[in-house]
């Protein structure tokens, strides 16, 4: 019998989760570390591409959470708190064995794009490991955010262009003290870089620093929502995965439309984006969907 784990009361989940996180580490030699992530961006439908390549018959997703967030906030737990995230070896054999191509995990935690120090201990500690990057409109973009952000309790600036007016402030050097301390967190660097986020070919670019050019695969998240079998398809010819059966696609984690945005910060923002769209254009191959 299947539980419907949105029904389990709080307290239980974290029982269970604290049994299994125990239990993990003890076999965390034995387990499977990621062969892929998904590491953006933020409210760019990456909850909707981890659910759809969750279905892949192959494909074993991280065991308690989508988003493990160890390169970004909990590094400094260690990489057996990480792999006792994922499935065990000898699951990922049998899989393997019944459809006769190595089983992969994953895991999805959006913020791995922005972190300073994410992309270098991505490298550093999956040396293989293939990145997913989803783009969107960064105008709406930040619009979700910042409703996503007020929603969760984390943003007490119910005003979006208040809260764009505060972000410089917020941000003042934050980037900078995350680069140089790893102990160094930042609550606003995580959860109020409404127009920073948005600059996606800045931090792609220092990604493939990092990890080569290569190994990072960008997707529109509008042509994912459009034609989600086509993006499906190049998503698992980038990943080494066989198409057996594809998913049943559905849009997750959007939240109820918010109120037109204000005509003269919208043009504000357009503008504000427009160098950065076209040095994503070089990324796509042609200018972003949103531009055309």
């Amino acid at each position: 019998m299947k539980v419907d784990v949105r029904k389990v009361p709080g307290p239980v989940k974290r029982v269970v989760h604290l049994g299994s996180r125990s239990y993990g580490r003890l076999t965390a030699p034995a387990r499977m570390t990621p062969s892929f992530l998904i590491c953006g961006g933020q409210r760019c439908g990456t909850t909707s591409l981890y659910r759809a390549l969750a279905q892949h018959p192959v494909v074993l997703k991280a065991v308690l959470h989508k988003g493990v967030h160890y390169f970004d906030t909990s590094y400094d737990r260690g990489m057996g708190w990480y792999r006792a995230h994922f499935p065990l070896q000898r699951t990922a054999t049998k899989v393997g064995q019944r459809y006769g191509v190595p089983a992969q995990t994953f895991e999805s935690s959006p913020y791995y794009m922005y972190h300073p120090q994410a992309s270098g201990r991505i490298a550093r500690d999956l040396p293989d490991a293939k990145v997913l990057v989803l783009v969107r409109d960064p105008v709406e973009r930040a619009y979700s955010q910042h409703h996503h952000e007020v929603a969760r309790g984390f943003e007490r600036e119910t005003s979006f262009r208040a809260a764009l007016a505060l972000e410089a402030a917020r941000l003042h050097k934050q980037e900078e003290r995350l680069a140089a301390d790893p102990r160094h967190y930042s609550f606003a660097h995580q959860h109020h870089a409404y127009r920073g986020r948005g600059e996606y070919a800045r931090y792609l670019s220092a990604m493939a620093g990092h990890l080569g050019r290569e190994r990072i695969h960008v997707v529109e998240s509008e042509r994912f929502f459009a034609e989600p079998e086509a993006v499906y398809d190049e998503v698992c010819a980038f990943l080494g995965l066989p198409v057996l059966e594809r998913p049943a696609f559905e849009r997750h984690n959007a939240r109820p439309r918010q109120a037109d945005m204000d005509d003269d910060l919208r043009r504000e923002l357009t503008e504000h984006f427009a160098p950065h769209d076209e040095r994503l254009a070089t990324w796509l191959g042609h200018p972003p969907i949103w531009r055309r």
